[in-house]
């Protein structure tokens, strides 16, 4: 059922994007991010940050390309989430073909946190529990520095008085 249900959002989205698409090579926005869900939990663990994750299409989606060039492939962007955060990618291409462990990988993840529309992007703790969810933000690569950290700062267990 997922897999049909994957099909037809990716054929609708792809009919609605035509002409949105990054040209063949381009460099997207995801240099440096993991793709390996247990690897970027174990970062982050050892870390003691937060996992951003990317729920793209990353070839074909308009709006997650339109993310990926506005905010992710920025330096002040990458510069932030070096110190900030852990990277994760779980892509859904429909011109690349992915490892199939990958792409296995992927699908379980969408379906484990309920993701319906690209791009979705999830703020996870160290053990893959969700503090928060967003998409595209407009306004660069500072207001979405802004609103990441927002959601840091929210996701945060208060502090108990002393």
């Amino acid at each position: 059922m997922y897999k049909l249900m994957r099909v037809v959002l990716v054929a609708l989205t792809m009919v609605a994007t035509v002409g949105c698409a990054a040209p063949e090579g381009d460099a997207d926005g995801h240099a440096g991010w993991l793709t390996d869900f247990d690897a970027a939990k174990k970062l982050a663990a050892e870390r003691k940050v937060p996992i951003l994750a990317d729920f793209s299409g990353s070839d074909w989606c308009g709006w997650c390309i339109k993310l990926d060039k506005e905010v992710f492939s920025k330096k002040a962007f990458q510069d932030y989430a070096t110190k900030n955060v852990v990277l994760f990618l779980a892509d859904f291409p429909s011109r690349k073909q992915l490892p199939a462990k990958v792409t296995k990988q992927n699908e379980k993840l969408a379906e484990t946190y309920k993701v319906r529309g690209f791009p979705t992007v999830l703020l996870l703790d160290n053990k893959g529990k969700v503090l928060g969810r967003t998409g595209y933000q407009a306004g660069g690569p500072e207001a979405y520095i802004k609103h990441v950290k927002g959601m840091i700062t929210k996701a945060k267990p208060a502090v108990p008085a002393s």
